[in-house]
């Protein structure tokens, strides 16, 4: 059996070493189908997913003696100050591994933070130069969606498609649960309407387009994933904000007042939320009532439990937290048996500390929260000038594009965390990647414009 392997494995290491980008490309195509080690061999103390996470691992040490050898990489992104940011809250995230309570997890989490970031961020940067790749590198991550869809959904279809139980695990073993599957599919729609509705796509293009749009808002629709549902609607009032032009100072006071409103009613909004006894079901209506539900809902009462849990797990140690990926191995204790639901475990299942703000802030401390925080607000900010800057409708399209599925995924990540995945960490630190390529790109044709007219 092994031999038999070898001649895949010399023709991934030929790609790495003289076509790293098709390695890269390979990779990104085969997230949506990767299964996790724990699948294939049950009762290891060890996973990954499967082949996504050795390929990162082998592409990161390829990437790591090119560097030494040659000594040269864009420095352009590598010294953009979203980059700078990264290597900030990498700084952290190392730090903090050296100072936590179970090193090995920590240093297993800071490792695949890296390759995700070298893979799907700095290497794939690299490959979006003067705007190249970008939609091939989204089709190729949306293709094997739709086969994750059909084989949901033909699951699906064995026990109901109203039934909201059978969502949650119908697109096991391919994605954890129906969170995860939820917010993919989020992230993508945003590209999927853009593709459709654009004029620089040709006929053929924007009807393949309409077609897989389709596909994945209905398989959106049937993950009953309530998180995924939300981030869309954040993702539409921003698109609205942004193609309205509206300025940043009456967005910004609308939110201190509404913040400023609900701190001083908090007492009568947690009375009024206390009232809505509305459980998630297969009624839509229903379904998204209960998202509110704060007194009956298990799965929001578990929300609640976890975030709690990272909270008190946060104010023992605020500095350096408990070490990156320490959270479901620590946060048991913290459980007060007032706050337990029927689906509360010892183990972090079904989900970690539900919260990509919460979590790191548990682990890593006080500035856990602020890199993550940093980082949104640096890229958010180079997108909307990244945006108004350019003139071309294709670029246009794509840093909105990327700019709305990073949005759905803030917005999501307050409810649950998933970029401890090769899932979601292929669109997250892609869409950045797309976001910094596309601002070099114009900002080098904006700079050489003007030196051609100060020459003139």
């Amino acid at each position: 059996m092994v031999i038999n392997a070898l001649p895949l494995v010399l023709g991934i290491v030929l790609l790495a070493i003289y076509a790293l980008d098709k390695l890269l490309f390979l990779v990104v195509f085969f997230t949506p189908l990767s299964l996790p080690l724990s699948e294939i061999m049950p009762g290891l103390s060890i996973n990954m997913f499967l082949p996504t996470e050795p390929l990162l691992f082998g592409i990161l040490l390829i990437f790591i003696l090119k560097l030494f050898a040659t000594g040269k990489f864009d420095r352009d992104i590598l010294l953009h100050p979203v980059s700078l940011t990264i290597y900030f809250s990498l700084f952290w995230m190392l730090l903090t591994t050296l100072t936590s309570t179970m090193p090995i997890v920590s240093f297993k989490s800071f490792l695949s933070r890296v390759w995700f970031i070298v893979g799907f961020y700095l290497l794939t940067a690299k490959l979006f130069e003067s705007g190249k790749n970008i939609e091939k590198y989204v089709w190729l991550y949306t293709l094997p969606l739709l086969i994750v869809i059909f084989y949901a959904t033909s699951r699906h279809l064995g026990y109901g498609l109203w039934n909201k139980q059978a969502a949650n695990f119908v697109v096991n073993p391919l994605y954890n649960d129906h969170t995860s599957y939820g917010a993919a599919l989020a992230m993508y729609l945003p590209f999927l309407f853009g593709f459709s509705f654009t004029k620089t796509y040709s006929p053929g293009v924007k009807t393949i387009a309409r077609i897989v749009l389709g596909v994945l808002f209905m398989g959106l629709i049937l993950s009953y994933a309530r998180a995924a549902w939300i981030s869309m609607v954040a993702a539409f009032v921003v698109w609205i904000i942004m193609r309205l032009r509206i300025r940043f100072k009456p967005i910004f006071l609308t939110f201190l007042i509404t913040f400023s409103i609900i701190l001083v009613f908090q007492n009568q909004i947690l009375m009024y939320l206390e009232r809505n006894n509305t459980e998630s079901s297969a009624n839509l209506s229903e379904h998204i009532s209960s998202i509110s539900n704060i007194s009956s809902d298990a799965s929001n009462l578990e929300r609640i439990n976890r975030w709690s849990c990272a909270i008190r797990m946060f104010k023992d140690k605020p500095f350096l937290g408990w070490g990156p990926g320490t959270y479901m191995f620590n946060y048991a204790p913290y459980q007060l048996t007032a706050d337990r639901t029927i689906i509360s475990t010892n183990s972090a299942d079904g989900g970690n500390a539900h919260s990509e703000y919460l979590g790191p802030m548990a682990e890593s401390g006080f500035l856990g929260l602020v890199t993550f925080l940093l980082l949104i607000s640096v890229v958010v900010y180079t997108a909307i000038h990244t945006y108004t800057r350019t003139t071309d409708k294709r670029l246009k399209t794509l840093v909105m594009s990327a700019l709305l599925g990073l949005i759905t995924y803030y917005i999501h990540g307050t409810l649950n965390n998933f970029l401890d995945t090769d899932k979601l960490s292929v669109p997250f630190w892609g869409f950045t990647a797309i976001i910094v390529a596309v601002d070099i790109y114009t900002r080098k044709a904006a700079n050489k414009e003007a030196l051609q007219e100060n020459k003139a």
